[in-house]
């Protein structure tokens, strides 16, 4: 028989690819998402193209009494949490929001986990708890030092699920603290699909490829790196989405709390994007420098190598795949899900 998980904000971007990678791994699956950022159509698309059946329930994590449910209805085993707000420039602006949204809808999840009996919590955190580092790659000992409410919300609920094991040693805890995703799945039928004006590179970039905006702007110049702008590790979304199910096998041998980066190794800044999306597409991408944006670092990118010790995992897609998998989804998606 095979296990259930629980999937928190299973309509999002890496939500719905998990989903998927959860589906044709033989997983039975419950997606839970408010749908303040994402759509139902995710998830149809998923089931379209894994050929499997999987529950959804439209339950906000802020509502105790829906969790309750959910979990009185349908027996978990596992859950996977990536329910939350995620824009780094927003959380800066409207930090309440954030701390109110995703801290208290975690505490609220674990315990309605606790009260069910399920301990088994795969969580979906980031390199932003890392802030500006020292030196490079980061490794998972480094020192913790988030510098946006976005990120001091991640590395809040790593501190509750950690103290939480402390508190029981039965919690089984997978922490992955990923890079930077980069959209999407080969078949282009799902990927990702922010509302209004991306917050992450590669959407902007596939968006004006496609014609739905003018030009791209580029969030400083000035930046100590070899071009003057920033430096990310950008993963594939479906490798990314395969971690999670190396994490969610892991915990099978009761491995306690444990935290593993999910990245690629290698750093590339946003002109090296922008040259790669037109090695692959043909398309150049017109741009334009503007100021910092708040709370953004200058160059972050992974140690990986205890997620291919610990979890078996590495990332295998490389930067081509991921311009031209981006384009093809925005191409037949030129709006999204709409």
């Amino acid at each position: 028989m095979s296990s259930t998980i629980l999937v928190t904000g299973a309509t999002g971007y890496i939500g719905s690819h998990t989903c998927l990678e959860l589906l044709e791994s033989g997983y039975q699956l419950i997606g839970i998402d408010n749908l303040s950022n994402s759509r139902e159509e995710s998830l149809r698309r998923v089931q379209k193209l894994s050929g499997k059946p999987l529950t959804f329930i439209r339950c906000d994590l802020l509502d105790e009494a829906g969790l309750a449910r959910v979990f009185a209805e349908h027996p978990v085993d596992a859950v996977i949490h990536f329910a939350g707000l995620k824009a780094v420039g927003e959380s800066v602006e409207k930090p309440l929001l954030y701390y109110k949204n995703n801290l208290s809808g975690t505490a609220n999840l674990l315990e309605a986990m606790a009260n069910a009996e399920v301990k088994n919590i795969v969580f979906s955190s980031s390199c932003t708890v890392y802030g500006i580092p020292e030196k490079l790659p980061i490794s998972e000992d480094f020192p913790l030092q988030a510098v946006s409410p976005y990120g001091q919300t991640k590395l809040t609920i790593e501190y509750m699920l950690q103290d939480l094991h402390a508190s029981d040693p039965q919690w089984n805890i997978s922490i992955l603290r990923y890079f930077n995703p980069v959209r999407a799945h080969p078949s282009g039928d799902i990927g990702e699909d922010p509302s209004g004006i991306p917050n992450n590179l590669m959407p902007y970039i596939t968006q004006v490829a496609v014609g739905e905006r003018e030009q791209l702007s580029v969030f400083g110049g000035d930046y100590d790196t070899p071009d003057g702008t920033c430096i990310r590790d950008y993963i594939h979304v479906v490798d990314l989405a395969k971690g999670h199910i190396k994490a969610l096998e892991k915990l099978q041998d009761n491995p306690g709390a444990v935290i593993t980066n999910l990245g690629t190794g290698q750093g590339y800044s946003v002109l090296d994007m922008i040259r790669a999306f037109a090695a692959a597409t043909g398309i150049k991408i017109p741009y334009q420098i503007v100021e910092r944006r708040a709370g953004d670092t200058t160059a972050v990118y992974a140690d990986a190598g205890k997620a291919e010790r610990d979890l078996g995992w590495k990332a295998k897609r490389d930067l081509q795949q991921m311009c031209k998998d981006a384009h093809r989804w925005q191409s037949k998606n030129p709006r999204g899900y709409l």
